[in-house]
């Protein structure tokens, strides 16, 4: 082989060797993100099975957000400037995941859909692609969109428990949501069939609101609620602290 021909398969492998470090690197880094993000997922799913564990339950999936920003924080050091998108398939289905678990934390405690900008803070990350390692839009909004997918999950279990307001308060919230997404002109044909994926979501929501209405089952709450709180003020104080 000529020496120059040689030269320049040499450099290629070399190029070939820093390549495949970096992306085991990458993976490496990936893998520790997504096992905080599956404990914070497992942290979460109480909110199926008990109505009075739901504050503990974000308070712990939130402990699992410091370590994902951790990681992500890792990211940003390695990845070169200006090559985000190269290696963008390493972590986004993992930051969709982990942007709708911050989403349904943030609904849980304070009852409102998390701009992208807060997302991208808990995640140490920024909103601007000009400034480097970012949130990027797709991920954020895909996300939510899931969001949307566990709610209407929540809404039939929050039946099961009891809670016969809580439906009532999703089915409004998924439908701003709705609203808000067609305002949208979605040319990805990933994210399109997410959003479609939306009004069925939606429908099952209508469709629980509507049997608790019909059956009357807000009435027969409220009813209980003011039958069990009558006797004394201090049969209330605890419900209140609560």
């Amino acid at each position: 082989m000529q020496n120059n021909v040689k030269n320049i398969f040499d450099s290629f492998n070399d190029y070939l060797v820093k390549e495949q470090e970096l992306r085991t690197e990458i993976r490496d880094i990936v893998r520790d993100i997504d096992q905080a993000a599956k404990e914070a997922a497992i942290a979460l799913q109480v909110i199926h099975s008990s109505i009075a564990d739901v504050p503990a339950a974000c308070a712990k999936a939130r402990t699992f957000f410091d370590t994902c920003r951790e990681g992500y924080g890792k990211l940003a050091v390695l990845i070169p400037a200006g090559q985000y998108y190269r290696y963008h398939d390493h972590w986004h289905y993992m930051t969709q995941r982990i942007v709708f678990l911050i989403a349904l934390t943030i609904y849980l405690e304070k009852g409102f859909l998390v701009n992208r900008e807060t997302a991208a803070e808990i995640l140490g990350l920024v909103v601007n692609q000009q400034q480097g390692f970012h949130l990027d839009i797709e991920d954020y909004l895909v996300g939510i969109l899931q969001l949307a997918s566990e709610l209407s999950r929540y809404a039939v279990n929050s039946v099961i428990l009891g809670d016969y307001e809580k439906p009532l308060t999703i089915s409004k919230f998924v439908a701003d949501l709705n609203s808000g997404f067609r305002l949208l002109n979605l040319k990805n044909d990933s994210l399109r069939k997410r959003f479609d994926a939306l009004k069925y979501d939606v429908k099952k929501i209508e469709e629980i609101v509507y049997d608790i209405s019909i059956r009357g089952l807000r009435a027969e709450a409220t009813g209980a609620v003011a039958a069990t709180a009558a006797p004394t003020v201090a049969a209330v104080e605890p419900t209140i602290a609560e």
